[in-house]
């Protein structure tokens, strides 16, 4: 004779939704709003193609003024380590020291790998229509390149390495 409970105990909440398909949300309520300056309507005929020739040229003009703030950027970061430089010249000292001799290899190393890669570092930017704006930040940028050697110049001769006299 077999028994069986008198109340069997229902699953928990969480076997029951889980062995449940989740509820499809109607369209209506899931429909996300088109994002500010997008236009849904429809443009037929010619117009749809001089539109879409526009935007392209548009969209180009726009990659490459990306283009062109991006070189600014990369070209501009060297300025941002000679402060950072100056300081670290500084404190080290002037005596001939192993630490002092190694801040001023690696003031000089950097810059010079820079400038001889410096038509590698653009080369993701250079395109026909930017290779010419091109050229002044690839002159900048190799400006700064020299205010680093520069100021590598100015601690060999603090150091009294450097013979002018």
């Amino acid at each position: 004779m077999a028994t069986e409970p008198l109340n069997p105990v229902p699953p928990p909440q969480w076997a029951v939704a889980l062995n449940s398909p989740a509820p499809q949300p109607s369209k209506a309520a899931s429909r996300i709003p088109d994002p500010p300056g997008f236009s849904s309507s429809k443009v037929g005929g010619k117009n749809r193609t001089q539109q879409s020739t526009s935007t392209a040229a548009s969209k180009s003009e726009d990659t490459d003024t990306l283009k062109l703030k991006k070189a600014w950027e990369l070209a501009m970061a060297p300025s941002k380590q000679i402060p950072m430089n100056a300081i670290m010249m500084y404190m080290s000292g002037n005596s001939l020291q192993i630490f002092s001799i190694m801040m001023v290899f690696m003031l000089f190393k950097g810059p010079i790998q820079d400038l001889i890669n410096t038509n590698t570092v653009f080369a993701k930017f250079d395109t026909e229509s930017t290779r010419g704006k091109l050229l002044g930040v690839k002159a900048v940028y190799v400006l700064m390149q020299f205010v680093l050697l520069a100021l590598g110049v100015w601690k060999v001769n603090a150091m009294g390495l450097l013979p002018n006299g």
